[in-house]
């Protein structure tokens, strides 16, 4: 019997509101009161479902953030200062200290003016007489004896010029040579080389090319890798080539200048 009762039954709405309005009230009320759950309960189902999967489709949706991991090892090379460019090493620059300046009166050219105009600051012509400075554009308490007028200096300021990079020539009229010639440059080569044993044993053969400048002194300088071949050749070629004799010196118009020398060193092993 109670398993049968049921309020919500429209037969029990109809016994309890007999004879009763059932347009308004209470009776509409109880009568959508199924539907009224049935729809709460599906919106709290979908609710519910959107709060535990929502997470997930978004996840799947937008990729996540890559993270990048070094997985090379970064290997520390130590730079020898021998092999470093003469013109990419940092030079200091030694400034001269100012010449000393002579005693000097500033002459001041005579003008017309009033009375009331005159200043006493201009020196007069009996203390020109009198003073044994020099006359000049400017007074200055300098040395008596010898040193420099103001006036012959430019703009009255110690000009120190910048030095002067020597010109490079690639093509000159007497290109410079090894003392002997060419076949003489070869047997220094082939006496003070050492073929590095690591090259030898993985069988590396081949042409290290290099290019240095000889000065007109002949001495050898600004040695530079233009073509390599091993890292211990490349080595080897750029120590026997950095020590070489002096050459003889290119000449431009009959001076001595500076000249680009570009040298193949072969690297060949003995059958």
């Amino acid at each position: 019997m109670t398993k049968d009762f049921d309020l919500t039954a429209q037969k029990w709405l109809d016994l309890v509101f007999e004879g009763k309005n059932k347009r308004y009230g209470a009776y509409v009320l109880r009568e959508d009161s199924s539907n009224r759950h049935l729809k709460s309960l599906f919106i709290v189902t979908i609710v519910g479902l959107a709060v535990v999967f929502l997470p997930k489709i978004i996840t799947s949706v937008i990729p996540a953030k890559k993270v990048i991991e070094q997985t090379e090892e970064v290997t520390m090379i130590e730079i020898n200062d021998q092999e470093i460019p003469e013109e990419d090493k940092i030079k200091q620059i030694e400034v001269p200290p100012p010449p000393l300046l002579k005693e000097t009166v500033q002459f001041t050219p005579p003008v017309i003016k009033r009375d009331d105009e005159v200043k006493n600051e201009v020196i007069t012509q009996q203390e020109l007489t009198d003073n044994k400075a020099d006359i000049s554009v400017k007074t200055v308490e300098g040395v008596k004896d010898g040193g420099v007028d103001i006036a012959d200096l430019q703009d009255h300021k110690v000009v120190v010029q910048e030095e002067k990079k020597p010109e490079i020539f690639s093509h000159v009229e007497v290109p410079p040579s090894f003392p002997g010639g060419e076949k003489e440059l070869l047997k220094w080569l082939s006496d003070n080389m050492v073929y590095p044993v690591v090259a030898q044993e993985q069988g590396i053969q081949g042409r290290v090319t290099l290019r240095f400048v000889v000065g007109p002194d002949g001495s050898v300088g600004n040695v530079e890798l233009l073509r390599s071949l091993d890292p211990s050749c490349d080595k080897e070629a750029l120590r026997v080539v950095k020590k070489m004799p002096k050459w003889i010196p290119g000449k431009q118009n009959g001076n001595a200048v500076y000249v680009y020398y570009t040298l193949p060193v072969l690297f060949k092993l003995q059958n």
